[in-house]
């Protein structure tokens, strides 16, 4: 009789286990984000526009101060040997943000250095715009996701007790298609969100490198310039 009932329970244990494998193998990753219903598709859009604001801007940013450094050391050697032709040919032909300043100052060779140092700096400043550009998107994606993701929850919530005022009852067939849409939605939006907010911050570390690298380098030039 033990043995029989023994017998008994490892079978029903392994056809549970093979049933919970056979659902989990069944349902994949795109139909488990449909289970989320429409306001996944915000949401979607989000994540595209979050992947693709920061992969531009950090191409962008990463390119600011592109062999500044080379840049910088051909240029302090041509107005060393008073090749100002040159100096101003090798800054106009740089298309990083740290050329442009260079650029500025090479042309304003000749003034006053308080005169040039202004000129650096205003372009800079230009420039350091340019690069922030849309990195706002990814504050305002930062922010909107989760609150999509809460809006689901709320719709997943209303769809259960809508079931359940329609069958009179409670069971898990009622409910299960509104807590997919609950948890899919608020996982969905605070994964979005968090990307978003890591891209931000990211970015405005690198942005700050480039800002830093951009001071030093207009320092140096003023010191060259000086000499």
């Amino acid at each position: 009789m033990f043995l029989l009932n023994l017998l008994q329970i490892t079978t029903a244990t392994e056809t549970s286990t093979e049933i919970a494998t056979q659902v989990t193998d069944n349902i994949s990753l795109i139909e488990l984000i449909s289970k989320g219903g429409i306001i996944m598709i915000p949401i979607f859009i989000l994540s595209l526009l979050t992947f693709y604001v920061v992969i531009e801007r950090f191409l962008t940013i990463r390119k600011a101060a592109e062999k500044s450094d080379e840049l910088l050391s051909k240029i302090k050697l041509a107005i060393k040997s008073g090749d100002l032709a040159s100096a101003k040919q090798i800054a106009n032909t740089s298309q990083t943000a740290i050329g442009a300043v260079l650029s500025k100052g090479v042309n304003k060779i000749g003034q006053p250095t308080k005169q040039i140092e202004a000129s650096m700096e205003s372009t800079g400043k230009l420039e350091v715009m340019k690069l922030e550009k849309n990195l706002g998107i990814l504050g305002i994606i930062a922010a909107i996701a989760p609150m999509l993701g809460f809006v689901g929850t709320i719709s997943g919530v209303i769809k259960i007790f809508y079931n359940i005022s329609l069958a009179d009852n409670i069971s898990i067939g009622l409910i299960a298609g509104g807590l997919y849409e609950k948890m899919v939605t608020s996982a969905a939006g605070l994964i979005v969100g968090m990307l978003a907010h890591i891209g931000y911050h990211y970015l405005h570390i690198l942005l700050e490198n480039v800002i830093l690298k951009m001071e030093t380098t207009s320092l140096e030039f003023i010191e060259t310039v000086s000499e």
